[in-house]
């Protein structure tokens, strides 16, 4: 079963923190799976144990005594510790840190959240050093067929090699996707009805429970309406401008909101590539939605798809040690543009486009890749497709989706 698995971040975990004991701070959107991926591992380590804020005799004894919920000190294999959304208490890291530096035994902990840990800058004191952040997504292609995530470098050289072999499901699974999203819960159900219902519910938790939770916004009615008009935008610049007139909110007004609204996993922006790009654009984003299955725009929809496996490449490889990828866009004055640029340490690694049907190549890639140290490009489309096209001293591969993503995270 799919929904059983083990999710791609075990084995960086495993090296990054609990070879050492230190902290796993695993954040991501709610409900893409952090608590059934917690206990998985707890279930595996088979000894230590589970705490949730919202627990009221959790809250007492993390308050009065957190020494407390520590495992006993078994005879057996190291315990584990998996604190679940323990960032909603003001005072979380002040606890965590003396509990973490107060260790009389070996114990693991692992720290889930729903909102990104890293916004709850309460009190003074640093976890520097004591933890590693690691971000979880939904499901992806790779990770329905695949339980590794292959390196960088790799990955680039299956790809254009076209080391697997096309997956019999995989075609099947790009469908169900753009139907019901990344998100288990409706993806594992494949109901239409339950999926709709699902997507209202989720949407109204992430605003109205996680966005209380690190605002003090008095109106979280008005932040749902900028969520609704957000769908219809995905796959264009994002004119900051045009939705303060549409709000009929300040500028200042909307930037928080927005940040805000990729706080808790709600949408991710990517901004232009400009280093080296003549007459690029320098400062709009485009926006993107964790939950795609909202967008009714099917080309806008598979877009998002596309930007959201690469998304979860460039976290995973970042997180891995890997280096820092980013993604981002290029586009120029000319309304020119290539919709994805992976970068790695700052420097463009993998151009990707995105195209319905259209296997001829976007003439955009004539502008853009003779300005680019690398020299291998992308171009997915929805349906079955794989054509090498030769482009100066550049190679672009022209593929289907449900081929190109599975060598991703």
């Amino acid at each position: 079963m799919v929904g059983m698995r083990h999710r791609h971040l075990t084995g960086a975990i495993d090296e990054f923190c609990f070879r050492d004991h230190k902290i796993a701070m695993v954040s991501g959107p709610r409900q893409c799976g952090k608590t059934t991926f917690a206990k998985m591992l707890l279930r595996e380590r088979s000894e230590g144990r589970y705490f949730n804020w919202d627990d009221a005799e959790f809250r007492r004894l993390w308050v009065k005594t957190p020494s407390a919920i520590l495992p006993p000190r078994g005879g057996g294999r190291i315990p584990l510790l998996v604190l679940d959304e323990i960032h909603k208490d003001r005072l979380w890291k002040r606890n965590l840190k003396g509990l973490y530096d107060t260790l009389d035994h070996p114990c693991d902990i692992l720290v889930t959240g729903s909102a990104r840990l890293d916004v709850y800058r309460r009190g003074s004191d640093s976890m520097m050093g004591r933890y590693f952040p690691f971000r979880l997504h939904p499901f992806s292609l790779r990770e329905l067929d695949f339980g590794d995530v292959p390196r960088p470098d790799g990955a680039l050289e299956a790809l254009f090699s076209r080391a697997l072999q096309p997956g019999k499901g995989a075609p099947g699974h790009l469908d169900d996707f753009m139907a019901y999203g990344p998100f288990p819960e409706p993806f594992l159900k494949q109901d239409a009805r339950h999926a709709a219902r699902w997507r209202q519910v989720h949407s109204q938790a992430v605003i109205r429970e996680d966005l209380r939770d690190i605002s003090r916004l008095p109106d979280l009615g008005r932040v749902e309406l900028l969520a609704s008009l957000i769908p219809e935008r995905v796959g264009s610049t994002f004119s900051l401008k045009s939705m303060t007139e549409d709000m009929e909110i300040s500028f200042d007004v909307l930037k928080r909101w927005l940040t805000y609204l990729k706080a808790v996993y709600y949408i991710f922006e990517i901004k232009p590539y400009s280093r080296h790009i003549p007459r690029a654009l320098k400062r709009d984003g485009k926006v993107y939605l964790w939950d795609y299955s909202a967008i009714r725009d099917k080309a806008a929809r598979f877009e998002n798809l596309v930007a959201h496996h690469l998304l979860k490449a460039c976290h995973y490889w970042t997180d891995a040690g890997e280096g820092v990828f980013d993604l981002c866009y290029l586009r120029n004055k000319e309304r020119e543009e290539i919709d994805f640029l992976v970068t790695r340490d700052g420097r463009p690694w993998l151009p990707v486009e995105v195209k319905m049907s259209d296997t001829a190549l976007s003439p955009n890639w004539a502008r853009f890749m003779p300005l680019l140290p690398c020299k291998r490009g992308v171009q997915v489309v929805y349906g079955p497709a794989w054509q090498l096209r030769e482009l100066g001293d550049a190679r672009v591969l022209v593929a289907g989706a449900a081929e190109v993503l599975r060598y991703f995270a």
